[in-house]
């Protein structure tokens, strides 16, 4: 039996969590939480994770805006999301929650800007 430890992130209790796969890498058991929004964690960290990217953006006018992904992204998707940002420019005057780019890397998930400028 395969085991794999986390640690939950969903809230500031910080559970040690223990997945433990069966032999065909099925989730059989989550060990550890303290409420049930740490197994919904768990078992999204192992079978589909996805992260939440913030980066920054050049404006049009040479300044630059901290940006992040509106949700989540698949963590694969994780590189091409910032190539995508990288490559992004932002218009001279920027607000917070501009969308400065909409469908980031196919995702469907828009990326915003976290700061005025």
């Amino acid at each position: 039996m395969k085991e794999r430890n986390l640690t939950c992130i969903v809230c500031p209790r910080g559970c040690a969590l223990t997945v433990r796969f069966d032999g065909a890498g099925k989730i059989t058991s989550v060990e550890g939480n303290a409420c049930k929004r740490g197994v919904v964690y768990a078992e999204k960290e192992c079978t589909h994770p996805e992260r939440t990217v913030t980066s920054t953006v050049r404006t049009e006018g040479g300044a630059v805006v901290a940006v992040k992904t509106a949700t989540t992204v698949p963590k694969e998707k994780v590189f091409a999301v910032m190539k995508e940002i990288n490559a992004a420019r932002a218009p001279r005057s920027v607000s917070i929650g501009d969308v400065i780019i909409e469908n980031v890397a196919g995702t469907g998930v828009a990326v915003v800007a976290t700061a005025n400028i």
